[in-house]
């Protein structure tokens, strides 16, 4: 049963310092990604919401009664969006990068044959997604894969499977500080950045749930 909450969203506090992740991901860009991009879906979500139907849902139940409605687009597009920077953010960490271990590092061996073929085939999609949108390791029954979703898509609204990690591959993940060299931020991340434990939690079923509002 969807549950009301009795104030607008709010944007989620960042796990980190925005200095925290250089020197692979610039405090400026941090600054602009959440600080202006990140709180700008959320405050067009809470106008677009206001005296709605939907302004006193959660935000996750925002992004499921809207997705695929006539005349919503708008709102799941924000409200999906400020999800996915949710996510975003915890899928990196200041402590990041390496290998997997335990059931995932497993389940990744398993499924793609090796972690090398996993962070390869990771970085291709994100490539090969035209344009912006997102790239997810997700689990889908018993397996694991990739997808990608366009724009403010995920896996939860497209039935995609449960997310484990994601990306970003909108520009203004990354011009700031790899211009046009979208592979070289998805390299990067996958070695440096990524939040194995953040995937693992959510491999094993733990709830996600965002960090605190700001």
């Amino acid at each position: 049963m969807i549950q009301p909450q009795s104030k607008p969203v709010t944007l989620a506090a960042l796990p980190y310092p925005q200095n925290a992740l250089e020197p692979y991901l610039s405090a400026k860009t941090l600054n602009f990604h959440y600080g202006k991009h990140h709180q700008g879906y959320v405050d067009r979500l809470n106008a677009l919401v206001s005296e709605t139907e939907f302004a006193d849902l959660k935000l996750e139940d925002i992004v499921s009664a809207a997705a695929g409605q006539a005349g919503k687009t708008a709102i799941f597009n924000n409200a999906a969006q400020v999800w996915n920077h949710n996510f975003y953010w915890r899928s990196l960490s200041p402590k990041g990068g390496g290998k997997p271990s335990g059931e995932l590092a497993e389940k990744i061996e398993s499924g793609f044959g090796s972690y090398e073929n996993l962070i390869r085939e990771f970085a291709q999609a994100g490539m090969d997604q035209f344009g912006s949108g997102w790239v997810w390791l997700v689990k889908d029954g018993g397996i694991l894969r990739i997808a990608k979703t366009s724009n403010a898509g995920n896996p939860v609204s497209q039935g995609l499977g449960t997310p484990l990690l994601t990306l970003d591959v909108w520009e203004h993940a990354y011009y700031l500080d790899y211009e046009n060299r979208r592979n070289d931020y998805l390299t990067t991340m996958l070695d440096k950045l990524i939040n194995w434990n953040f995937a693992a939690e959510n491999f094993g079923g733990r709830q996600y749930a965002p960090a605190k509002d700001k």
